[in-house]
């Protein structure tokens, strides 16, 4: 079984909700799941994939991987100056700001890896992968997507020769996973899977937004051959979701597209952080994102949900804490 076979679809979530269990328990339950490569050292990565390997019974899986951002030398001061708006918060919680280092989270040897172990796919968001890459994966028997947040990218998928799109919409929770961030807002997952359905022959995961099986029937019903969910699994018993996410995913409403946590937009719920720094927040990915890291860190371990990252996309009010086999089934009952 592939992908394609899948009606539902395991989002990747990296930095701590994806697990090796949450994404068995999607498998067991006749869905497709992506392990979250990214953050993991490439070790971690091997390990997870050689779990869920043992957990899954034969059945295929994908990894997710960001593309690393090319270097902008003109973020540097930008982020600098952040720091300085963030230093007073640090200050108050007697923690020290990190290094707004640029990096590319061991692409290259977690490209390695996954060629090595060989799940069904792989799956990049931030950047487009480099196309010797593309051609090595293939080579290897191993499907290749990207992720798009805007319709005009479906022509560069398809010079690449990939083997399919993941139709990220606005709605959606974390970061934008398309190759261009301009921090502006983006098409509706409908409207964005019917865009890229009149461009493209490649087959399309519609993302975003997804929170009950009204939604996932009415995205299969519009043309996707698959729905992708994440925030619909944050309060899964087997994520790794930390406790003062879960708790305010049923306490607060609104969320917001902020580049406040890690230099590249993403949505999450509104918080004073977001409130005081969206407006005012670089683009600077992952300089950001390292910069902010231990101050976030803090919050989730002394659960003060106004330091922290609350990912969440519009329908996090539908989450439900249960089972993942449960969800799999809730969001398949229309079907």
């Amino acid at each position: 079984m592939t992908l394609l076979d899948r009606r539902l679809v395991l989002a990747p979530m990296a930095g701590g909700p994806s697990t090796v269990e949450l994404a068995a328990g999607v498998m067991q339950a006749g869905g497709f799941a992506f392990l979250a490569g990214a953050y993991l050292s490439p070790d971690r990565l091997r390990d997870d994939i050689v779990r869920l390997r043992s957990l899954a019974g034969g059945e295929a899986f994908g990894v997710n991987l960001f593309a690393p951002n090319a270097y902008e030398p003109g973020s540097a001061a930008r982020v600098l100056e952040y720091a300085t708006r963030l230093q007073p918060l640090a200050d108050k919680a007697g923690i020290a700001l990190g290094d707004p280092v640029h990096d590319d989270d061991s692409f290259d040897a977690k490209v390695e890896v996954v060629l090595a172990e060989r799940p069904a796919l792989v799956s990049f968001s931030f950047a487009w992968p480099p196309a010797d890459v593309v051609d090595r994966l293939r080579a290897a028997g191993i499907e290749v997507w990207v992720t798009l947040n805007d319709a005009s990218e479906t022509a560069w998928a398809d010079e690449l020769g990939v083997d399919g799109i993941v139709a990220q919409g606005w709605e959606a929770g974390g970061h934008r996973g398309g190759p261009v961030d301009s921090g502006h807002p983006q098409l509706p997952t409908r409207t964005l899977l019917q865009s890229i359905r009149a461009l493209t022959s490649l087959p399309v995961v519609a993302a975003g937004g997804v929170a009950d099986p009204v939604d996932v029937a009415g995205l299969l019903a519009d043309g996707a051959h698959a729905v992708a969910c994440g925030t619909a699994f944050l309060r899964a018993e087997e994520s790794g979701t930390a406790e003062v996410h879960r708790h305010e995913l049923t306490r607060r409403t609104d969320t917001v597209v902020t580049r406040a946590f890690s230099g590249r937009s993403a949505r999450a719920l509104v918080t004073s952080w977001t409130e005081l720094f969206t407006d005012v927040a670089p683009a600077g990915y992952p300089q950001v994102h390292h910069l902010t890291a231990p101050l976030r860190s803090h919050g989730k371990a002394t659960g003060q949900p106004d330091l922290v990252h609350l990912w969440a996309g519009t329908g996090h009010a539908s989450a439900r804490s249960a089972p993942a086999s449960r969800i799999v089934e809730l969001l398949q009952s229309r079907l």
